[in-house]
């Protein structure tokens, strides 16, 4: 209970800026917990559509292939789509490579979206701390110059205390947002490697099976 009065009493002190960055801070929270869970949901589902895709393309099953990819909102499967769409009309590998490639600047913008706002908002709360604290000292000395001799220095020394909260707040505000940010940013960059990576799995089978079905027709051509 004295620790419940103790934070409280901290935030009543510390002005009015004490309550934007609190709402900063709550934005920040709500931004870090859904950007994790859909970056958690998006590397076990590409994953697992990774391993159900890789046996089907290795057997040459195409046609299977597509049904599962026409299927799934996997960020993996997105890609695939892409080239898979150039099979048909094209046999060039540098075009299923461009397919791939858009496919893959599709996806990640999705992958980063709202992160980079937990270290603008870092910043911000950072920054009305050190507004508010400010802030708070202009009115302290105000007040002191109007005050008693007598008790300037207790009044003085007790008003600065009160402006700090505001730098204090800001600053358990910005560092944990900041120390999320890095961690989604791995967890992010974690995802693009892997899909780049399976992109060119992808990318090598298909055209390896494009390859041999062309050797097959060639020399099928020659016999005949």
């Amino acid at each position: 209970m004295d620790f419940t009065t103790a934070i409280v009493r901290f935030f009543q002190e510390g002005g009015l800026f004490m309550y934007p960055i609190l709402l900063i801070f709550a934005l920040g929270v709500a931004i870090a917990i859904e950007r994790y869970i859909y970056l958690s949901r998006a590397r076990s589902t590409n994953r697992r559509m990774v391993d159900t895709l890789l046996p089907l393309l290795k057997n040459g099953d195409f046609q299977k292939a597509a049904g599962v990819v026409s299927k799934s909102r996997a960020a993996i499967c997105r890609i695939l789509a892409y080239g898979m769409s150039r099979v048909k009309g094209n046999r060039r590998r540098d075009d299923i490579d461009a397919a791939m490639e858009e496919g893959l600047m599709e996806i990640i913008p999705r992958l980063e979206k709202r992160t980079h706002y937990l270290a603008t908002f870092a910043n911000i709360a950072t920054l009305l701390g050190l507004l508010g604290t400010i802030i708070g000292l202009i009115q302290a000395f105000t007040a002191v110059s109007n005050a008693d001799p007598a008790l300037k220095a207790d009044l003085l020394s007790q008003s600065i205390s009160v402006a700090m909260n505001t730098t204090a707040f800001g600053l358990i505000a910005a560092i944990p947002l900041l120390l999320v940010y890095t961690v989604l940013q791995t967890k992010t960059n974690e995802i693009v490697d892997s899909l780049e990576m399976a992109s060119v799995r992808f990318r090598n089978i298909i055209t390896a099976h494009m390859g041999n079905a062309a050797a097959g027709t060639g020399a099928a051509e020659r016999k005949v």
